[in-house]
């Protein structure tokens, strides 16, 4: 017993050294074999990364394990790919590794892993699988009995898992895919005929030229084939299929002719429950149909009959009927019934051309809301040709009563449509939307949207459209969103190129409005670069985006347009709407007492919204426009104590905030602006305040101001004044300068002051002349003004004014001494003098020039001279010295005057 024990057991361990030895001894010469027979009868280029053999795991079995594989195509495919794999598996027996090399290897199992397959077929019906080498003439190389084929296919199973598979042919317009494909077979093809019983699971689209019978739809097959593989025929036995979960039983054969595939089949469903209809529809739309409660029958049967070639399809006849039906959601308040469907697919001839969809009528019932379609669909292949007629009411809140959907945005309005619409899919592909015809009308009504981009929801009391080719007509929109009210009517001039093609939605229509209320459109969405430079009273993380699809021009008419805290009355105007730009046009209103007139854009397609504005301010009062206009806050702030009226035009351009409103460090252009009249309130401003305590001849408190008028240039955040003139109880002012979006300034002011203002320094200086002229004599008085608005720095530049009295008087003394001069040598000249002769200065200066100018004679006169009474060059003297001599430095302080 123990000598048998050690014999076997030595045996044993003999056969497991074997198992273990085996693949490295046969490795090598089954890879070798493979590369053999792939070169002699493959005409493709075939690798892969890894060759193993495991006798172990399959034992009695052998494994033959390719890893990454890939088969690509030589000409007329250069380079496509025919089939790639993460894994193929090839089991066989132990016996045929020890036989002669001559001898072939029965293949018993494949199992193809994670693998794709591209199968190609050109227009002139080349396939890219036909990679079989051919001989001279053309025909596939055939295998002597004499000589091996290496491998030959005796197989009892075969598995393709988790792979996918396309079919394109050209040469019939037919486009297949299988995705998430698994599909395996047990059978006996070492038989002639056989039956094969298979499991496929896969998601399918399946077209043929232009129509589509299958999109992504879930499809399994459970089926016995009778295979004759002699014939190439294929015949059903016994089978259930699925679309989607809609089950269908099939029954005939599928024919594999030379030229050729012979088809006839017929199907139906195998039970008449209305639940195979909501079977069809994806589950993302009805969810699990467990629960749900029908009424009624669905029921499809269909036959396919014909040969399948170049030119032809099979005739079908597929009949979809249901009546009296209904269902209802276990957890869902409402039921669709009086269910009822009628339509046909049908195709007499063969040719494909010739399949047309006939749909008799599509009815049901939500409530007692019925709604209708029919139409048929014909020249799939050419141009399809739709006519379809809808009519009928739905209400918007129902689609989630009576279906498990949870739609993105929540609707509401009732729908009513009474429209026949035809047309060809060549006009709608090519835009020529004209041979569209369209008739009938739409409406809605209480319908209710809401979306991020607008703060509040809008609604939409009724609208109702009526179509005609070529022309949409809007009756009538009264709409609502938050304090906003809107009437509209109109045209739309594409509105079917909007909703087919996403093209821009053309019109013109006709608002009014009793109240618009700007903010209501506003969002609350966070602009990315973050909060306004400038301080305003608007809702700084609100943006604004004009619709990108909109090519509109709208003629408004609005009672009241608010705008944070603006109201503006009376408005009219005209906007046009493109490309995310608003161009207003004539645009007027009623504001802080006055007119305004606009014309401009604002175009919001960039990140940074933009605009470019004319605007025209008439008569608007001053404290309440320079309170709540951030704009004209930065232009004037020293407005700010004037109360009155003003005029102002600006043209100006920059970016704008997310709030619209102007980003005033982006601010360019130009204003005109005229102060028609105003009093002003110095407590209002630092600036007037401080004026008013320096300078005591002026009581600011009385300063009123009209027909002032100046000019103002704006850039990078600078404001630029150009001096202008205005009067203040008889003192001439000029002002001008700048100041920044800081309220940094720098401005001269110049006041032509009476000179006795100017305090005791200038009397003295003063009493040179008459009171008269002392009273009338005007100087100029510099005042600079730097600092802020809210803390200015004063510089009363009183040395100058001085300075320019002084020279003043020099100036009329000099003129007062020369015309004494001139009078007094006019005197000498003439002869004119005292009459009592007691004045003889005018008798010398006579005699000698006499005596220069007349030829001297022996004649002479006597002459009595008498002393003058003042030495002319003492007058000067004195005069000069009142000036020159006694002038002591001036002073700060300033005297009121009178």
């Amino acid at each position: 017993m123990k000598k048998v024990l050690k014999i076997s057991g030595i045996v044993l361990g003999v056969i497991i050294l074997f198992l273990l030895a085996a693949p490295y001894l046969f490795k090598g010469s089954l890879e070798k074999l493979l590369v053999k027979n792939i070169n002699k009868n493959i005409n493709a280029t075939v690798a892969w990364e890894n060759f193993d053999l495991s006798l172990v795991r399959s034992f009695p079995n052998a494994t033959l394990v390719v890893e990454n594989f890939s088969v690509i195509n030589k000409e007329p495919f250069a380079g496509d790919t025919l089939a790639s794999g993460e894994q193929l598996k090839l089991h066989m027996g132990i016996t045929p590794l020890f036989k002669s090399g001559d001898n072939p290897i029965k293949l018993d199992e494949i199992i193809l892993n994670n693998t794709y397959i591209n199968i190609l077929v050109n227009e002139n019906g080349v396939a890219n699988y036909d990679i079989t080498k051919k001989n001279n003439s053309g025909a596939a190389e055939q295998t002597s009995q004499n000589e091996s084929s290496g491998f030959t296919f005796d197989l009892q199973h075969y598995e393709l898992k988790n792979s996918r598979v396309n079919y394109i042919d050209e040469s019939t317009k037919t486009y297949l895919s299988l995705k998430e494909l698994n599909h395996e077979g047990t059978g006996d093809f070492s038989l002639d005929n056989l039956e094969l019983d298979t499991y496929t699971s896969a998601i399918v689209s399946y077209k043929m030229d232009k129509l589509a019978y299958l999109s992504n739809n879930k499809v399994a097959l459970d089926a016995v084939f009778q295979m004759d593989l002699t014939n190439q025929k294929y015949t059903f036995l016994e089978n259930e299929a699925k679309v989607n979960e809609l089950p269908l039983k099939f029954d005939g054969f599928v024919k594999v002719n030379e030229n050729s595939n012979e088809i006839d089949l017929t199907f139906n469903t195998p039970s008449s429950d209305f639940k195979n209809f909501l079977a069809v529809i994806p589950k993302e739309y009805v969810k699990e149909l467990d629960g749900v409660t029908t009424t009624g029958n669905f029921t499809v049967n269909g036959v396919l009959k014909g040969i399948v070639d170049e030119e032809h399809i099979p005739t079908m006849n597929i009949k979809v009927r249901s009546e009296n039906a209904s269902f209802k959601y276990p957890n869902l308040p409402k039921t669709v019934r009086d269910i009822s469907i009628n339509a046909d697919l049908v195709n007499s001839t063969g040719l494909l051309k010739d399949t047309y969809l006939n749909i008799a009528g599509m009815t049901f019932k939500i409530d007692e809301e019925l709604f209708n379609l029919s139409g048929n669909i014909k020249d799939f292949t050419n141009n399809m040709l739709i006519n379809l007629a809808l009519k009928g009411t739905i209400n918007l809140a129902n689609i989630e009563k009576v279906l498990p959907v949870e739609l993105d945005k929540k609707l509401t309005g009732i729908f009513k449509a009474d429209v026949i619409t035809n047309f060809d899919m060549k006009s709608v592909e090519t835009e020529q939307y004209q041979n569209i015809k369209t008739n009938g009308t739409a409406s809605i009504k209480d319908f209710t949207y809401q979306d991020a981009a607008f703060k509040n929801p809008i609604n939409i009391d009724n609208a109702a459209i009526t179509m005609s080719p070529g022309n949409i007509q809007l009756d009538n929109m009264t709409a609502r969103s938050g304090s906003t009210d809107m009437n509209a009517t109109g045209s739309i001039q594409n509105l079917i190129p909007w909703v087919m093609a996403k093209q821009d939605l053309k019109g013109r229509f006709k608002v009014t409005s009793n109240t618009f209320n700007v903010n209501d459109f506003m969002t609350t969405e966070t602009p990315a670069t973050g909060k306004s430079s400038n301080n305003t009273s608007f809702n700084e993380e609100a943006s604004f985006k004009l619709p990108d699809f909109l090519d509109a021009t709208l003629d408004f008419n609005v009672n009241k347009v608010l705008y944070d805290d603006l109201v503006l009355e009376n408005t009219k105007g005209s906007v046009s709407i493109k490309d995310e730009t608003a161009a207003l046009k004539n645009v007027t209103s009623t504001i802080f007492g006055g007119d305004i007139a606009i014309d401009g854009n604002v175009n919001t397609k960039q990140t940074t919204p933009t605009f470019g504005m004319d605007l025209d301010l008439s008569k608007i009062n001053i404290e309440e426009s320079f309170s709540k206009l951030g704009l004209l806050k930065f232009l004037a702030p020293v407005a700010k104590a004037l109360q009155g009226s003003m005029t102002t035009k600006f043209k100006l351009n920059g970016n704008l905030n997310q709030d619209l409103t102007p980003n005033l460090k982006t601010l360019a252009g130009t204003a005109f602006a005229e102060i028609l009249t105003a009093e002003v309130d110095k407590n209002q401003m630092p600036l007037l305040s401080q004026l008013s305590q320096q300078l005591t001849f002026i009581d600011l408190d009385k300063l009123s101001l009209r027909d002032v008028t100046t000019n103002l240039t704006f850039n990078d955040g600078n404001i630029i004044v150009a001096p202008f003139n205005f009067d203040v109880k008889g003192i001439k002012v000029t002002a001008g300068g700048s100041h920044g979006l800081d309220q940094q300034m720098n401005y001269n002011v110049k006041l032509d002051v009476p000179a006795r203002y100017l305090g005791s320094e200038v009397t003295s200086l003063l009493s040179k002349i008459n009171p008269a002229e002392a009273n009338a004599m005007t100087v100029a008085l510099p005042i600079g003004l730097t600092g802020n608005f809210t803390n200015p720095k004063i510089n009363l530049n009183t040395k100058a004014a001085i300075s320019e009295l002084t020279q003043k008087l020099i100036d009329k003394q000099k003129d007062e001494l020369i015309d004494k001069g001139t009078n007094a040598i006019k005197d000498i000249i003439t002869g004119g003098g005292n009459s009592s002769g007691n004045n003889t200065t005018g008798g010398t200066v006579g005699g000698i020039l006499n005596g220069i100018l007349k030829p001297k004679d022996s004649t002479t006169t006597n002459q009595t001279t008498t002393p003058p009474k003042e030495d002319p060059q003492t007058v000067i003297k004195d005069v000069l010295g009142g000036i020159f001599g006694n002038k002591n430095k001036a002073k700060d302080s300033i005297e009121k005057g009178n």
